[in-house]
C-alpha cells in the first residue's frame, strides 16, 4: 500500500513538472480545450440520453400505433375452419403492405393449437408454415410487448370467424432504433471532439494575442541586454492591465539601474582621475627621495650605508610600482599621451640591455626587424620589458627565451616566447588581470606586469594573445599593433641580436 502511494506521488510530481515545463500559451489553450471538452462531454451525455429515450419512445409509440391499426383492419375479418386455409388478404387487408413500411415481421397463430396461419409474405396450408424465418411457434406471452431475437414484439388477440381466437404477432427490428441512436451518439461525439479542437485553436489564437505584449517586453529586454543601454524604451500596451503595470515597473527599474550605473561610472571616473593625478604627483617626491638616498649611499659607510641601500632599493621598487599604477590609471581614464613613430626593434634592444643581470642564467635570443608604430615609447618599453622579465622570472635557469619583432600584413608583431613550464592551469584565464601573481617568482612581482602589457597594447589599438601548454612549447605572447602609415619609409634596416647570459651583441644591416 505504501509503495502504491509512493508511486502515485512520484507520478503526480512528474506530471506537474511536465506541466510546468509546457509554455504558458499552450497551458492556457490546453486548459481552455480541456474545460470545453468536459462541458461538451457532459452536455453530450445528457442530450444523448434524452434523445435515446425519445427515439425509443417514438419507436414504441409508432409500433403500438401500427399494431392498433392492423388490429382494427383484421378484427372480425379472419375466417378459418380447421383443415382450410386462411386468406391473409381479406378485402383491403394486406399483411405485406403493413410489414414493408417498418421492416416488420407479422405472424398470425391459431391460439388453440399454436398453428401458424399466415405471415406477411405467404398463405400457409394445413401442415404448418412453408417458409418461416423467425418466431416458429406461438409465443409464451399472448399479449403485451417484449424483446426477442433483436426484435420488439407486440402480441394481440384476434377473433376468428365463425368461432375461435387467433394471436397476432407484430415484431419490428430493434436494429433500426439502435442505428438511429448510434448515429446520434456519433454526431454528438464528433461535436465534442470538434468543439474541443476548435477551443484549442481559439485558445492558442487568443493566448497568442494576450501574450503579444509580453513578447514585446521580452524583445525589448533582450535588445537592452544586447546593447547594454538601460535607457531603452519599454513598450506599453494599450490596455490598463497587469501587463501595463509590469511594463511601468520594468521601466522604473531600468531607470533606477541606469541612474545607478551613471552614478557608479561617474564615481569610477573620478577615482581613476584621482589615481592618475596622485600617481603623477607622487613621482616628483619619489624622485627627490631617490636622489637623496643615492647621495647618502655614497657618503655613508658600514651599517648606515647598508640601511641607506635597503631604503634605496625599496624606493626604486616604489617608483616602479607608482609608474605602473600611473600607466594603468591613464589607460583607465583614457588619457591619450603624445605619440610619435617608434620602432619596436629599437625598443626591444633597449629593453634587453636594461634586462641586464636578470638574464645572466638564461639563453636569450633576439631577432629584431624594424616595425614602426605610432606610439608612446616609454609605454612600449614597459610592455616589452614586462614580457621579458615575466619570461625570466617564471622559468628555471638555462631556459631558452626568444623575442622577435617584424612587420606582417600591415601590423607590427612582437613575439616573446620561452620553453619553460608554461602557465598554471588555474591562472591561465586570469594572467592579464591585475594583482594576479604566480608562485614561481618567489613573491617578488606586484602582479601588474601582464595587466600593463594588455593595457598598453589596447591603448595602441592592438591585441595580445597568449599560448601556453604542450602545443606552445612553453609560453608564447604575441602582440599585434597597427603599423605606422609610413612604416616602409621609416624602416632603417633589419636588426638582429643574440644575448646569452650577460653578453649582448648587435648587428645592424642597412639596406
Amino acid at each position: 500500500m505504501g509503495s502504491l502511494a509512493s508511486f502515485i506521488r512520484s507520478a503526480a510530481r512528474a506530471t506537474y513538472s511536465a506541466y510546468r515545463s509546457v509554455p504558458i500559451r499552450w497551458r492556457l489553450a490546453g486548459g481552455s480545450a480541456a474545460l470545453t471538452f468536459v462541458i461538451l462531454a457532459g452536455f453530450a451525455a445528457i442530450v444523448g440520453t434524452l434523445i435515446n429515450r425519445q427515439v425509443r419512445a417514438q419507436f414504441a409509440a409508432q409500433q403500438a400505433g401500427a399494431v392498433d391499426k392492423l388490429y382494427g383492419e383484421l378484427n372480425g375479418k379472419l375466417h378459418y375452419t380447421h383443415g382450410t386455409a386462411v386468406d391473409c388478404k381479406q378485402g383491403r387487408v394486406s399483411l405485406g403492405d403493413y410489414a414493408s413500411a417498418e421492416h416488420a415481421e407479422i405472424r398470425i397463430f391459431d391460439t388453440s393449437d399454436g398453428y401458424l396461419l399466415c405471415t406477411q409474405s405467404e398463405i400457409n396450408g394445413h401442415h404448418g408454415p412453408a417458409r418461416p424465418q423467425l418466431f416458429r411457434a406461438l409465443p409464451a406471452k399472448t399479449s403485451g410487448i417484449f424483446d426477442s431475437s433483436g426484435y420488439r414484439v407486440a402480441v394481440r388477440q384476434l377473433p376468428i370467424q365463425p368461432v375461435g381466437k387467433a394471436t397476432l404477432l407484430y415484431a419490428v427490428p430493434l436494429s433500426d432504433v439502435d442505428h438511429t441512436a448510434a448515429e446520434v451518439q456519433i454526431f454528438l461525439l464528433l461535436g465534442v471532439l470538434g468543439g474541443t479542437v476548435a477551443a484549442l485553436i481559439a485558445g492558442l489564437f487568443v493566448s497568442a494575442r494576450a501574450m503579444r505584449p509580453i513578447v514585446e517586453l521580452t524583445d525589448a529586454a533582450r535588445e537592452i541586454e544586447r546593447t547594454r543601454d538601460a535607457s531603452g524604451q519599454i513598450p506599453h500596451p494599450e490596455a490598463e492591465d497587469e501587463i501595463a503595470e509590469l511594463a511601468r515597473t520594468l521601466e522604473g527599474m531600468l531607470g533606477a539601474l541606469d541612474a545607478a550605473r551613471s552614478h557608479t561610472q561617474t564615481t569610477l571616473d573620478r577615482q581613476r582621475e584621482f589615481v592618475a593625478d596622485a600617481s603623477h604627483e607622487l613621482r616628483t617626491p619619489l624622485t627627490s627621495v631617490l636622489a637623496n638616498l643615492e647621495l647618502l649611499t655614497e657618503e655613508l659607510a658600514g651599517e648606515q650605508a647598508e640601511t641607506a641601500e635597503a631604503a634605496l632599493r625599496s624606493t626604486r621598487r616604489m617608483r616602479r610600482l607608482v609608474g605602473d599604477l600611473l600607466l594603468l590609471a591613464r589607460a583607465d581614464a583614457r588619457r591619450v599621451q603624445p605619440r610619435r613613430p617608434t620602432d619596436l626593434a629599437d625598443v626591444l634592444l633597449e629593453a634587453v640591455s636594461e634586462l641586464g643581470p636578470m638574464a645572466e642564467h638564461h639563453d636569450v635570443t633576439i631577432s629584431a626587424h624594424s616595425a614602426v608604430v605610432e606610439g608612446v615609447s616609454d609605454d612600449l618599453h614597459r610592455l616589452i620589458l614586462n614580457l621579458l622579465e615575466n619570461a625570466v622570472r617564471h622559468t628555471p635557469p638555462g631556459t631558452p627565451i626568444s623575442a622577435t619583432t617584424r612587420l606582417e600584413d600591415g601590423e607590427a608583431v612582437l613575439i616573446v616566447q620561452d620553453a619553460g613550464p608554461g602557465i598554471p592551469a588555474d591562472l591561465e584565464a586570469r594572467v592579464f588581470e591585475r594583482f594576479v601573481r604566480g608562485g614561481r617568482d618567489g613573491g617578488r612581482g606586484s602582479g601588474l606586469g601582464l595587466a600593463i602589457v594588455r593595457a598598453v597594447a589596447l591603448s595602441h589599438g592592438g591585441t595580445v594573445q597568449v599560448q601556453a601548454g604542450p602545443e606552445a612549447n612553453g609560453t608564447r605572447f604575441e602582440i599585434r599593433i597597427p603599423a605606422a602609415a609610413d612604416a616602409a619609409a621609416a624602416v632603417d634596416g633589419d636588426q638582429t641580436s643574440t644575448t646569452t647570459g650577460r653578453t649582448i651583441g648587435r648587428r645592424r644591416n642597412r639596406s
